[in-house]
């Protein structure tokens, strides 16, 4: 099965983080998406908490 996206259609990015302030993913990881393998998208996914993190102590 397919990982979902965890895109919440919120795409803001945040200019010292480079991350989605909606999803939490970085530019390239959302355009790249549709064409990563399953074991990419579950790395990406894990590192939520750590993105969080990074975002909040911006």
């Amino acid at each position: 099965m397919a990982v979902k996206s965890p895109c919440v259609e919120l795409c803001q990015f945040d200019g010292k983080t480079s991350l989605c302030t909606g999803c939490l993913r970085t530019r390239d990881e959302a355009r790249e998406w549709k064409k990563m393998t399953d074991h990419r998208r579950h790395q990406i996914i894990n590192e939520r908490a750590r993105r969080e993190k990074k975002l909040a102590g911006r």
